[in-house]
């Protein structure tokens, strides 16, 4: 077989390097690379695994003739630019199967987190104190679960409701017949109108950036919750805090956000995000919904799979 090199630029369950090695690749892995490293480092190299951390643009595709085939860690491929891939004949390959029921699970986490207020009575009782009336939560039960995208990610978290009398909604444009026993397609105004708590598990494109608007908020119920699992750039993050201050959005999880870290952001957005932090309705956690022990493994075997298909 002819000689193959591929760049990893993000840690890895060792089952994906062990496969890669045993396809013939040689392997340069460097998980703390940073994207400018990657840019110089990448020249010569057949293929290359990537994450969030190191976006591909059509700038690095051209400085590198010899790349077949770029690997996506997880599912979002709105940091690699697809348009350039396809005219230099580049395969993209991601494994949104791989982590599914990790962000499932995490979206579900930071609602029961949200409904039981367990943050802040955490919080308390390592304060020494002991406060149960302040920390009275609410129960999902009753409520209806909106769900915006209904692939990989939504139809896991909607799967996850089975058995919680609960109603569950969900609308996917690019998708047709998707009902489940347990969850109903509808359109998008009727899940917006009908929802108490609207999940987000969508792709950045240009039809999804900043879908979240003052205009969706118009059109939702007062007091509904947010959860974004999806993109930080899906939603309209000043809008939300706005929105939240007035009590026209009762709560939000946010997992992802415009800039990551938010320290990188502009002043504008930090101090958003300052006054969001300063909010008891809101649970936030660095990106990491799909970032389990499992889903690490998960992925490098989808990948892996998808590799081996290349090859043939």
């Amino acid at each position: 077989m002819m000689h193959k090199d591929v760049l990893i630029t993000d840690y890895v369950h060792p089952v994906l390097l062990e496969g890669l090695q045993s396809m013939g690749f040689s392997i340069t892995y460097a998980p703390e690379m940073s994207r400018t490293e990657m840019a110089q480092a990448i020249i010569g190299y057949k293929g290359v695994v990537i994450n969030t951390r190191c976006s591909i643009d059509r700038a690095i595709m051209a400085s590198v003739p010899t790349l077949r085939w770029i690997a996506r860690l997880g599912s979002g491929l709105d940091i690699i630019d697809l348009e350039a891939a396809t005219e230099m004949s580049i395969s993209v390959i991601s494994a949104p199967e791989g982590n599914a029921q990790a962000v499932a699970e995490h979206a579900m986490g930071m609602l029961l987190t949200l409904s039981n207020k367990l943050i802040q009575a955490d919080r308390s009782v390592r304060e020494g104190q002991w406060l149960r009336e302040q920390h009275r939560g609410w129960e999902i039960e009753g409520k209806t679960i909106g769900i915006i995208g209904f692939g990989n990610n939504g139809s896991a978290f909607g799967k996850l409701w089975k058995g919680w009398n609960v109603r569950v909604l969900a609308y996917d444009k690019y998708l047709s017949n998707y009902g489940t026993e347990n969850v109903s397609a509808v359109d998008l105004l009727t899940l917006m109108e009908e929802s108490d708590i609207i999940s987000l598990h969508i792709p950045l494109t240009s039809e999804t950036r900043e879908m979240v608007d003052a205009t969706f908020f118009s059109r939702c119920k007062p007091g509904f919750i947010l959860i974004n699992t999806s993109r930080g750039k899906n939603v309209n993050l000043h809008v939300v805090v706005g929105a939240l201050r007035s009590g026209q959005l009762g709560g939000a999880c946010l997992d992802v956000f415009p800039f990551e870290p938010p320290t990188s952001g502009n002043e504008e957005f930090k101090k958003a995000f300052d006054e969001l932090c300063l909010m008891e309705n809101v649970v936030l956690s660095p990106h990491i919904a799909g970032w389990t022990e499992e889903s690490k493994r998960k992925i490098a075997n989808v990948l892996l799979t998808k590799i081996r298909l290349l090859l043939d």
